[in-house]
């Protein structure tokens, strides 16, 4: 097979202006021009992303509902369960949001999806298992969207569904009580590629605010979501760079037993 290479036409006047001001190489310059990263506040956060550089998690559609709903869960001690994906982004965001909760002493399930019998998403079998186990409360992480029968099935047998995903949603959204997806058409949030363990670090991000509980309550979890943020190859980008840049520093100390296992067997 041929290939043909295109090369970008290069300003070298902005490309060295760049390097000088920001007191970096010229190849990282170059790679900034290329990329139409020339503005100095963008500049700042592509290479130096703090915790200051996260958007408002409330401008997030349906936020303010979702995270209602959930601190009225927390105060009724309801049972509540956290429906995931199988993979590195479900797993992870299902391990945030239980373990946040939990410390706010809501003790929650979860489900996983057998991914050779039951395929990605919600499906009814594991709807009508989870009402016989009384659960009250589904939200749904890294998934969901796309769900509109199985959560209105939910519905028909008494339970509840908070939606938090990533995904594009079809042209009909589920009629569940919050559907938080900044891939909606109605979406005023200012980034739309988090992996979906990044809307789950949004959400506990805006339970905290609500609550105000200290920013290292949230943060915290950032090398878990990291991990999965990286693993799910979205555009490192605005706040996905903030997560991998901020999670990686947390990685290298990290508490969590799983990633010391995983770093071990790694030998990183």
């Amino acid at each position: 097979m041929n290939r043909k290479w295109e090369f970008y036409q290069q300003d070298e006047e902005l490309v060295q202006k760049i390097a000088k001001e920001h007191n970096i190489s010229e190849l990282l310059a170059a790679i900034l021009v290329n990329r139409n990263i020339i503005d100095k506040k963008e500049i700042d956060v592509f290479l130096n992303p703090t915790r200051n550089d996260f958007h408002n998690p409330l401008l997030m559609p349906d936020m303010e509902k979702a995270v209602s709903r959930i601190l009225k869960a927390i105060e009724n001690k309801e049972k509540v369960i956290i429906y995931g994906d199988y993979d590195v982004d479900g797993i992870t965001s299902i391990t945030v949001l239980k373990k946040f909760l939990k410390e706010r002493g809501l003790e929650v399930g979860y489900y996983i999806p057998n991914r050779l019998d039951e395929g990605y998403g919600l499906n009814k079998e594991a709807i009508e298992k989870i009402a016989k186990e009384g659960y009250t409360l589904i939200i749904t992480v890294d998934c969901g969207i796309s769900g509109i029968e199985e959560i209105a099935y939910a519905y028909e047998k008494n339970m509840e569904v908070i939606v938090t995903d990533h995904h594009e949603p079809l042209d009909t959204l589920p009629k569940a009580i919050a559907v938080v997806d900044c891939k909606r058409r109605d979406n005023k949030y200012p980034f739309k590629n988090l992996a979906g363990c990044g809307v789950v670090f949004k959400l506990i991000q805006a339970i905290s605010q609500k609550l105000k509980i200290e920013e290292k309550e949230y943060l915290k979890y950032l090398d878990i979501v990291c991990v999965g943020t990286i693993s799910d190859i979205v555009p490192l980008v605005d706040e996905n760079r903030v997560i991998a840049k901020l999670g990686l520093k947390l990685v290298e100390r990290t508490k969590n037993p799983g990633l010391k296992a995983l770093l071990l067997a790694s030998r990183i």
